[in-house]
């Protein structure tokens, strides 16, 4: 299986510089504050964005048709910037949604809301946004901070439009899809054009990265919620959270929509007592089991890794091309 090491190789020491870029540009003369943020920047995940617009930088970088020589930086400050702003606008993201689901953990540590309550946590994200924003306009790189900025915006109204299907239980595979792509494959998508950007690559290549990204985070996306379903699942979080919360996902709208009318309405019924009843947890996973909606929703995540990967056939071979096809075969196997 492919790992988060090896795709990280050919920028090995572009993330080494890339975090000490980032804390330094994030602290505060406050006790408290200065204990989330540390807390925050060291616990902030696998940086999988970032990586994602370092390779997309350099494989769309003319200064880097050069032969790659391992130990060297193949990134600039300005794509550092992208790398930060990017990054930094999914942990604040985190740090709200853990907020709203009132959730005391996170990648098997304390949320912060958990450890200095939500009132300091939500005052954290909004921390976050701003000094983002903050260092993206004293930088002077414009072109960077517009084109990234708008993925807050998406990214509000992806939890909005969620909230609103769960609520109605009216989630069907269009809005499913809609809601994927606000939420988490835009900011992956704009994570690998930023790259591009970063370097000032054609306009050709800063769309191809777009999709590149689009697709790939769509299937990120879907594999995390086929993780949800899975027994053997290492996400950190309970198996099977979704259904807890309401939230109809791919999995089982690939059941719902084979299903007969009155069929359709038990299962939801279902899902309505997922919150307080275990038992109607357990019917409904064994039910997509059963019918096969973790399959029928594999086929359509590796549908999107073939389009990601279609994408990057066009370029020609590099280590950053060979480290973001990788990257494609990470997303469709990881297990957590």
């Amino acid at each position: 299986m492919v790992t988060l090491d090896s795709i990280r190789t050919p920028i090995a020491s572009d993330l080494t510089a890339f975090e000490e870029f980032m804390r330094s540009r994030f602290t505060s003369d406050g006790k408290l504050m200065s204990e989330m943020l540390e807390y925050v920047l060291t616990t902030h995940g696998k940086n999988i964005r970032p990586i994602i617009l370092m390779l997309a930088s350099a494989l769309c970088s003319p200064a880097n048709t050069r032969e790659w020589v391992e130990g060297e930086r193949n990134c600039t400050k300005r794509t550092y910037l992208a790398a930060l702003m990017v990054e930094i606008l999914h942990t604040a993201s985190l740090v709200h949604d853990d907020v709203i689901d009132n959730s005391d953990s996170r990648r098997g540590r304390p949320s912060v809301n958990a450890l200095w309550q939500s009132r300091n946590a939500v005052i954290l994200g909004d921390y976050l946004l701003a000094r983002t924003m903050s260092v993206g306009m004293e930088s002077g790189q414009y072109d960077l901070v517009s084109h990234i900025v708008g993925s807050i915006a998406t990214l509000c109204e992806g939890e909005i439009l969620q909230s609103q299907h769960t609520a109605d239980k009216s989630t069907t595979r269009s809005s499913y899809l809609e809601i994927i792509y606000k939420k988490t494959a835009s900011l992956i998508s704009v994570s690998a054009s930023a790259g591009a950007v970063s370097v000032n690559a054609s306009r050709v290549d800063v769309e191809q990265m777009r999709r590149f990204g689009e697709a790939l985070g769509m299937a990120f996306q879907i594999q995390d919620d086929i993780l949800d379903y899975s027994r053997s699942s290492h996400t950190g979080k309970p198996t099977n959270n979704d259904l807890r919360e309401g939230k109809i996902t791919l999995p089982l709208i690939e059941v719902l929509e084979k299903c007969s009318e009155d069929e359709k309405a038990k299962l939801l019924e279902k899902l309505s007592q997922c919150a307080t009843d275990e038992s109607a947890v357990d019917f409904l996973q064994g039910v997509v089991e059963a019918t096969g909606g973790l399959a029928m929703a594999a086929r359509t995540m590796k549908s999107y890794i073939d389009r990601a990967t279609s994408i990057l056939a066009k370029y020609a071979d590099s280590p950053y091309r060979t480290a973001l096809v990788n990257m494609c075969a990470f997303v469709a196997e990881r297990d957590r």
